[in-house]
């Protein structure tokens, strides 16, 4: 029962758009409409928003991953299985909000850093993310950013259950790995041919 309570309070938690309210408390501006994705997620809020606006939002996201999951590694035991599921709740919540009426949650990128920030004093997989997205960022470049992403959650989740010890801690990797590339396989199926780009940066 007490996994039930907590996947609830991770997933409202996720369903909280910072990304629409933010910018739209501070600025007056609706990141849903202006954005050609419809996105309410941190990209958005820094672009129609303004800088501000998005440490806010990012922040913001990142809290609201962290928080339900570090609560529930006090309550909880981190090692049962079902602790993946608590895992997923919040980028869950993020990307399929409980109350959507454009139809879009975000893209759940910043929240799942968040969630791996909660699993605090366990710092390899969000280790292994951030270097992994570095990686494709700084290194062999990857473009278009949601390629770039795809790929980045996709490695992350092999190399995360090669060497994360715990295998709740597996399981959720796996699972905060299937909704964010699901988010972002619309996106990547309409890269033109041709567009899609690795290429290795010099120097």
């Amino acid at each position: 029962m007490e996994y039930v309570v907590f996947c609830l309070l991770g997933y409202l938690f996720g369903s909280v758009t910072f990304g629409y309210l933010i910018p739209r408390l501070i600025k007056g501006v609706d990141v849903r409409a202006l954005s050609s994705d419809g996105n309410p997620g941190t990209a958005n809020a820094f672009l129609y928003g303004g800088v501000f606006c998005g440490i806010l939002v990012l922040l913001a996201d990142l809290g609201k991953g962290a928080l339900p999951v570090f609560l529930a590694a006090r309550h909880l035991d981190p090692e049962e299985k079902l602790f993946a599921l608590v895992m997923a709740a919040p980028v869950v919540g993020h990307a399929y909000p409980l109350i959507d009426r454009y139809g879009k949650g975000g893209k759940a990128i910043a929240v799942s850093f968040g969630v791996l920030l909660g699993l605090y004093p366990v710092f390899l997989p969000v280790l292994l993310l951030a270097g992994v997205y570095l990686f494709f960022s700084l290194v062999l470049v990857v473009e278009p950013h949601s390629l770039r992403t795809g790929l980045t959650f996709l490695i992350w989740s092999v190399l995360g259950v090669h060497f994360t010890p715990l295998s709740s801690i597996k399981y959720g990797i796996v699972l905060i790995a299937f909704v964010v590339i699901r988010k972002h396989l619309p996106e990547i199926r309409r890269i033109p041919k041709g567009q899609a780009c690795f290429a290795l940066r010099k120097g």
